[in-house]
């Protein structure tokens, strides 16, 4: 076939047409995209300025540069930062300004964010522009805030906003129960209302008005549907007798008295219960006609033996377990019968406890008799009273003012003769150190280790040459410890003429004990006192005195097998009692005549033998 043929010629013109097509069209496109770029960089501007349209927290800032931009933010909101925004929430009403939260915009970054929206290379940051110039752009800045001022701010808000809801209750009146409604309570929305008031403060135009933080309403936890139940159980209860049986006792609780049993649901609770003050006291009652207390083991001494009382099992009410059961039963509308739950009590110490203690003889035993006043002997009664039937451990510790405690009127002591440093007076519980001088000769006598003992600070001649003991709650105490390998028992009589603290153990020491005679370390101390109804320079002696002085007690101690355990000398030193001289300072010429110098005598207290080791600290 011919090139110049008609059907090789119409195949031709399509592919010349085509490529005609596409040419143009790659033209036009160039066109369009230098038209766009001469266009971008028409609106590109400079990279240092923010482009036109650029609005920060509602500021125009086109055409500045970043450090004007923040320059001119800052100054605008420190003018504004003292200015006050009234907040408003359930009719209360609360004036706030930035500076007083320590509200803080981050201009710098808000700026840095806008210049970097506008920014790029050439046309594209000159499309970013015109974009800006056409639409606009608006940063909004990040705000700070010192916390701890806008939670004082919210809590005082909420103190005076926040109501609780009060849940739904039953109330009784007589025998009918009813159900008293709940009350939905409101609290303020600290998230919202805290992004309310940062966000009303951080801005460059604070609100025109008043701005509404917002509450919720918050609904009771119990309502009335939640109490239908517990009301028509309460009403079964009430209506009628319910019955309490025992082992060998009944007892019939009518409604009336079962009602102020019944716990009904209050503050937030949804169950009826037996329970509270009269139920307590109910049950105590109770306990005390169908059980029986358990008793401990005791022990009984005689002469040289003692012996163990066996220990006696307990039957005690299982309080729980009956106050459910009564529940159950009276909830009940027929078979309105419960049945009391008995447990046993064991006692604290039981008989074979008891007998391991190896308590079984006598260690010793001292007596000292009574003298003074009848509240001085009432008090060394308590006292021996108090430490009766003291155990005290292998390696533990007997502590007279542990065991006697505080002597107060409250607990039955009386005023009664004391010393106070070498003069006599009256306290409340004066008598204790003659219970401290039995305890301390007692261990002495029994030969255990005396750990603490105070003297008293004048010689009474009744007591064993070195051998009393003074005790003043609660710095002056006497103590002993048990250094045997058993438990000691002490005990305490108050018998018609005396008292007497006996120890019992399980090892029996012998004691050799010895002293010194008193020897007198010094003249009496004298103290002169002026008399105006003596005539002048005559003396009397109104108080005769008495001389200080020592002496030394020694205790040689020997173990059950004869050897020696220890020896030990105890020095005791004695205040001399105060030699009183009267003066007379009546002038001569009022004088009486004397046939001379005449002496009398002020009678002591003779009960007083208690003394204490320093003038400032009585002893009762």
């Amino acid at each position: 076939m011919r090139a110049d043929s008609p059907i090789y010629a119409s195949r031709r013109r399509p592919r010349r047409r085509a490529r005609s097509t596409l040419f143009v069209l790659a033209f036009v496109a160039f066109s369009a995209l230098a038209v766009l770029a001469l266009l971008g960089l028409a609106f590109a501007g400079s990279s240092r300025e923010l482009a036109e349209g650029t609005r920060i927290a509602g500021v125009d800032v086109g055409g500045l540069t970043e450090r004007q931009a923040v320059a001119a933010l800052e100054a605008r909101f420190d003018a504004v930062a003292a200015d006050r925004v009234t907040f408003v929430v359930s009719d209360e009403e609360y004036s706030l300004a930035a500076n007083q939260l320590g509200i803080e915009p981050d201009w710098a970054g808000a700026v840095e964010i806008a210049g970097a929206n506008a920014d790029g290379f050439g046309p594209i940051r000159g499309f970013k522009r015109l974009r800006a110039r056409i639409f606009g752009a608006e940063v909004l800045p990040r705000l700070s805030v010192s916390g701890g001022a806008l939670e004082y701010a919210l809590d005082r808000v909420a103190a005076d906003v926040d109501r609780e809801p009060k849940s739904a209750s039953l109330a009784r009146r007589g025998l009918a129960v009813s159900v008293v409604r709940g009350q939905t309570g409101v609290e303020l929305d600290r998230d919202a209302a805290a992004d309310a008031i940062v966000r009303s403060l951080g801005t460059l135009s604070h609100p025109a008005g008043p701005v509404r933080l917002p509450v919720a309403v918050v609904p009771p936890p119990v309502t009335a549907g939640m109490l239908a139940t517990s009301a028509q159980r309460a009403r079964v209860a009430l209506s009628a007798p319910v019955t309490l049986k025992g082992a060998n006792k009944s007892f019939r609780l009518s409604p009336r008295r079962l009602a102020p049993l019944i716990d009904l649901p209050d503050g937030g609770a949804t169950a009826i219960a037996i329970a509270g003050p009269a139920a307590d006291a109910y049950f105590r009652n109770l306990s005390d006609r169908v059980g029986r207390r358990p008793r401990d083991a005791s022990f009984y001494a005689l002469g040289e033996r003692v012996s163990v009382v066996p220990a006696r099992d307990g039957l005690e009410l299982n309080v729980p377990a009956s106050a459910r059961a009564l529940l159950r039963a009276a909830t009940r509308p027929t078979n309105r019968v419960a049945q009391l739950q008995v447990v046993r009590s064991a006692p604290e110490l039981s008989t074979k406890a008891a007998l391991a203690m190896g308590i079984d003889t006598r260690m010793a035993g001292y007596r000292t008799y009574y003298s003074g006043t009848p509240d001085r002997i009432t008090n060394l009664k308590l006292g021996v009273q108090a430490l009766d039937d003291t155990l005290v451990p292998p390696g533990g510790t007997f502590s007279l003012n542990d065991v006697i405690g505080e002597r107060t009127v409250e607990r039955g002591y009386r005023p009664a003769p004391v010393i106070i440093g070498n003069e006599y007076a009256e306290e409340v519980g004066g008598g204790t150190s003659q219970v401290a001088t039995t305890v301390f000769n007692a261990a002495w006598e029994a030969g255990l280790n005396i750990t603490e003992r105070h003297p008293h600070s004048l010689y009474i001649s009744r007591y064993q040459l070195g051998r009393d003991a003074t005790v003043y709650w609660p710095s002056l105490d006497l103590k002993f410890e048990n250094d045997t390998k058993n438990w000691v028992l002490v005990k305490g009589y108050a018998e018609s003429d005396a008292i007497q603290v006996v120890i019992y153990g399980g090892e029996r020491r012998r004691v050799e004990s010895s002293a010194t005679r008193l020897v007198f370390t010094g003249p009496a101390p004298r103290k002169y006192v002026k008399d105006r109804k003596l005539p002048k320079g005559e003396r009397v002696i109104e108080q005769e005195g008495t001389k200080p002085s020592r002496t030394t007690a020694t205790r040689e101690i020997y173990g059950p097998d004869g050897a020696l355990i220890d020896t030990e000398t105890w020095t005791t030193s004695y205040k001399g009692e105060t030699r009183i001289i009267a003066i007379g300072t009546k002038p001569p010429d009022a004088a009486t005549p004397t046939q001379g110098k005449k002496k009398k005598k002020k009678k002591k207290a003779d009960a007083a033998d208690e003394s204490a080791t320093s003038p400032a600290s009585p002893t009762p």
